[in-house]
């Protein structure tokens, strides 16, 4: 797999209930921005670049949302995109104090899912650099039949009601999207974003910002998220042509092959026969096989792409041959619904029982009330990082991007108690914002001119020359 600078965007889901079942005096914007009081008290806003080179902040809606560092391994994101969740726990742990001396106790609940009981819809935003080339819109729409097939392996899992019954289906968000490629996120939610916001030097580069995949709970759905999409781009930049695969009607397609839990629905094509899902996901994995030459007996073969394209090939056979039982462990999508199989001959009950809806909800909560832990403890859930790696991940940058850059530069100011004014390219004073430096290079990881900046940090009448 190529080294490609990758990152993750989670907004979180919310609510606040009492432990006596009434009605909560916190709604969801009240109880996001208790969340956010610590950052309050010390005078900032709930918009912070942390330490670890990530971002936490409450998007529209109240919704709490991490963006990761820049990481360039997938260990690294998994362990940057974990850190979210604990980041906000500590955050509702000193919440809970507050809240549990109310009459009626209340307590935050917080969740990685994309849709909650009303209807809402929040994302989970994925970022690949791409290097810059004329043809960015022939090549975003090339991908759509991959992003919409995608879901198959790497949805959430979902119960959707249609009239008075309730079916299981592969995703959460692909009721949301409303159009394949598009400047807009929030209008029109687009599978692909296409405003030219690299974050980089953009005489170099294009960031692609996909916003149609769910957020997923178990890590190995998202290695395989990110890691198969990864080297589809690989692919494209090797010369992989996807215009044959151009799905007729996008939106109807995502639909359609989000209901079909077998994967076999038939697709109306723009050229050619109609195609599965199934079967479109066989033709790109093999069309990336053969491009970027993988052998997957060859010892030579980088150990991360093995396992990407291990587990997308088992994930394939189990929709072919309807055997989840090779991936109930390792795909969101079916590990769910193993464990919906399991609740319902255990309790004898059917799928609109109300605890059902709850044992759900419990599969994405992030905090003790969670089912995550239970079933990464057993082995009911495959887990790809360690708590140490989490750990070193909340409070240190990757070492190999631009953040690590950033990590340095807030580090400094904070130890010299100088309050910058941050985004993801630009670090300034705030006394001064003529005092500034970039970091353009999203794959840099030593700067002269950080270090200059950073060195005058100490020097509050030294005039730092931008």
């Amino acid at each position: 797999m190529k080294r490609r600078v990758i990152g993750i965007e989670t907004e979180y889901g919310l609510t606040c209930a009492t432990r006596s079942g009434a009605r909560a005096t916190h709604d969801a914007d009240a109880a996001a921005h208790l969340l956010f009081v610590p950052f309050a008290q010390g005078g900032r806003a709930p918009n912070l670049y942390l330490r670890n080179g990530g971002r936490l902040y409450l998007d529209v809606g109240a919704h709490p949302e991490y963006a990761t560092a820049e990481c360039d391994t997938l260990l690294d994101l998994l362990a940057q995109h974990r850190c979210g969740d604990e980041l906000l726990n500590q955050l509702n742990d000193a919440a809970r104090s507050s809240l549990s001396r109310l009459p009626d106790p209340e307590e935050i609940y917080l969740f990685r899912n994309n849709v909650d009981s009303a209807g809402n819809s929040f994302g989970c935003h994925e970022n690949y650099l791409l290097h810059r080339r004329r043809d960015f819109r022939q090549v975003a729409d090339g991908l759509v039949a991959f992003f919409v097939t995608r879901l198959i392996l790497v949805g959430a899992g979902h119960l959707r009601r249609q009239g008075t019954q309730l079916h299981y289906c592969f995703s959460q968000r692909a009721e949301q999207m409303w159009e394949a490629v598009s400047s807009a996120t929030t209008r029109t939610r687009p599978i692909i974003n296409t405003r030219d916001e690299p974050l980089a030097d953009a005489g170099q580069y294009r960031r692609l910002h996909v916003i149609s995949g769910d957020t997923n709970v178990c890590e190995a759905t998202t290695f395989l998220k990110v890691g198969m999409t990864a080297l589809v781009l690989d692919a494209v930049e090797e010369g992989m042509d996807l215009k044959d695969l151009e799905l007729a009607d996008p939106m109807m397609a995502i639909r359609q092959i989000n209901h079909d839990l077998s994967g076999q629905t038939k697709i109306a094509m723009v050229s050619g026969p109609d195609l599965s899902a199934v079967e479109i996901q066989e033709r790109i994995l093999q069309r990336v096989i053969d491009v970027l030459k993988i052998e997957r007996t060859s010892d030579s073969l980088e150990p991360t792409t093995h396992a990407i394209i291990d587990l997308w090939q088992r994930g394939i056979h189990a929709l072919r041959s309807q055997d989840w039982s090779g991936i109930d462990h390792e795909l969101d999508f079916a590990i769910k619904y193993r464990l919906i199989r399991e609740y319902l001959k255990r309790k004898q009950t059917t799928l609109d029982d109300p605890r059902v809806a709850r044992l759900l909800l419990s599969y994405h909560d992030i905090g003790p009330h969670g089912l995550r832990q239970g079933l990464e403890r057993t082995g009911a859930m495959r887990r790809m990082t360690t708590d140490e790696q989490v750990k070193n991940a909340c409070v240190s940058a990757p070492q190999t991007t631009r953040a690590h850059l950033r990590s340095k530069v807030i580090n400094a100011a904070e130890e010299a108690g100088v309050e910058l004014a941050l985004d993801w390219v630009r670090a300034s004073r705030i006394d001064d914002p003529n005092r500034y430096v970039l970091m353009n290079d999203p794959f840099a990881t030593s700067s002269l001119a950080v270090e200059e900046f950073i060195s005058s940090l100490g020097s509050p009448h030294e005039v730092f020359p931008a």
